[in-house]
């Protein structure tokens, strides 16, 4: 699913289920950081590296290990930016080369509502506006749910170019149905790209399976 929201020269790797053993396949730094965790977690840990490591290895890239900040976002290789989500029954990478990308994000998300009180946590008064006339469009959509993807899309996108927390009140989002996009207004000042303020991240999404997912791509800025 991931590839229809990504361009071309994007790297993308997914899995509708896990494929190892948990811990297997992991480097010991990582399989650290989930010594102690249930199950569950260990697995789509696993399943999500060993498809990082696939998409780099598209790329050109050796095997290394993919070990959280001090945030969670992955620290990808020099010259690499990416992504990495994973939610009940999808797993998916996806990484680009700096000189064919400046940010790369991805989110996925159970197609469903968003547990009741979470809506009025992550949307903006402007943006539940305009829920009933997605729903109307493609009712078939959990639209809640997608706003809370698209947002998270954005933060991941934000949170490598500039070092930052963004809330979610921080960003507006406008979904269009039928093209399959979204723009984000950022609400606080963007992150400077090539010496250029980004005041918008497109993006885009795509719904199936019972699953939602949605991307943020930012060019690399013009040559000199």
């Amino acid at each position: 699913m991931i590839e229809h929201v990504l361009p071309g020269r994007v790297v993308t790797e997914c899995a509708y289920d896990d494929e190892e053993h948990p811990g297997e396949g992991l480097f010991p730094q990582e399989r650290e950081l989930v010594a102690r965790a249930v199950e569950p977690r260990r697995r789509e840990f696993t399943t999500v590296r060993r498809l990082a490591r696939r998409a780099l290895g598209r790329l050109g890239r050796s095997p290394a290990p993919i070990l959280p900040n001090r945030r969670g976002a992955p620290q990808w290789p020099p010259g690499v930016v990416g992504s990495m989500t994973h939610c009940t029954g999808y797993r998916a990478a996806a990484v680009s080369s700096v000189a064919e990308s400046a940010a790369v994000s991805i989110d996925a998300e159970p197609d469903a509502p968003l547990p009741a009180g979470v809506l009025e946590t992550v949307t903006l008064p402007s943006e539940r506006a305009l829920l009933a006339g997605l729903g109307r469009r493609r009712p078939d959509i959990a639209w809640d749910r997608m706003y809370f993807s698209a947002k998270e899309s954005v933060f991941k996108a934000w949170y490598p170019l500039t070092g930052r927390e963004l809330d979610f009140d921080e960003a507006e989002i406008a979904f269009d149905a039928a093209a399959g996009t979204f723009s984000a207004r950022l609400l606080v000042p963007g992150p400077v790209v090539g010496g250029r303020s980004v005041p918008v991240f497109p993006g885009r999404w795509h719904a199936d399976r019972g699953l939602l997912v949605t991307a943020v791509h930012l060019p690399p800025p013009p040559a000199a």
